[in-house]
């Protein structure tokens, strides 16, 4: 018996898992892998996501300081400019605060999660 506890996957709530899954899929060259109106997954180079669906959804709020439970992504790019148009001609709406805009730039999903593309690689 093993106590190896790995990283499986983000799942992130939304109104309608199969859309967001379109989205993420387009914006980092994934292949959804399942598919139900109440749950998606796609499987990108950079690893899994999952969509639920949750009745109710109400879209995170960015920068707010009382979003202490507020997360977002990350995603690694070569040319921020690039980038930026292939998420925004997804339908990607960018935050007028940009924090860091040198290195990195932060956008809203359709439904309103906050994702950000950058060229910060600490691992490297």
């Amino acid at each position: 018996m093993s106590d190896n506890i790995r990283l499986s996957s983000v799942t992130l709530n939304c109104p309608e898992a199969t859309a967001l899954a379109a989205f993420y899929a387009a914006i980092t060259g994934g292949e959804i892998t399942f598919s139900h109106y109440t749950f998606a997954t796609i499987l990108s180079p950079g690893g899994r996501i999952d969509f639920q669906t949750v009745k109710g959804y109400v879209a995170p709020s960015w920068p707010d300081e009382s979003s202490a439970a507020l997360i977002h992504l990350d995603f690694l790019v070569d040319d921020l400019a690039q980038s930026e148009a292939r998420v925004l001609s997804c339908g990607a709406t960018k935050f007028d605060v940009q924090p860091n805009s040198e290195h990195c730039l932060v956008f809203a999903d359709p439904v309103g999660h906050p994702f950000c593309l950058t060229t910060i690689d600490e691992l490297s």
